[in-house]
């Protein structure tokens, strides 16, 4: 058996270079206090930080363009919301308007002209929908 350069995986002993070890930390606020007997704070009821009520600006336009002539009504400019929540908002829209749609290159795309009620649904969702163009 050949005696290659194999690494002990018994666990060895401590880790000998700290990267942390040479940080100054003077001059540096202090850090929050985690005290067990201090109460969390949470938005009161009346409050409305504890809901999302804007989650960004969101574009709706109706193409006709390298469509065959169909209309289809596109829905861009989601920022912070991941692919299975844009799947999830096309799924309603599509239900709301009796329709296909599809998620591409991160924008929504439902079939038809269906701008009024991709906005309600969307304003329902907490984004703020904006026409543009035409």
């Amino acid at each position: 058996m050949k005696n290659k350069n194999r690494v002990s995986t018994d666990g060895g002993g401590p880790l000998a270079n700290n990267p942390f070890a040479s940080l100054n930390l003077e001059g540096l606020p202090p850090g929050p206090e985690n005290s067990a007997d201090a109460p969390e704070q949470q938005p009161s009821a009346g409050s409305q930080r504890g809901k999302n009520k804007n989650r960004g600006r969101l574009e709706i336009r109706r193409q006709t363009a390298h469509r065959g002539g169909k209309t289809v009504t596109v829905i861009s400019g989601f920022v912070g919301i991941g692919l299975p929540e844009k799947e999830k908002l096309a799924k309603t829209m599509q239900k709301s308007c009796g329709t296909g749609g599809t998620v591409k290159d991160g924008n929504i795309e439902i079939q038809g002209d269906q701008r009024e009620k991709v906005a309600a649904i969307l304003t329902e969702a907490g984004f703020r929908p904006v026409m543009a163009g035409g």
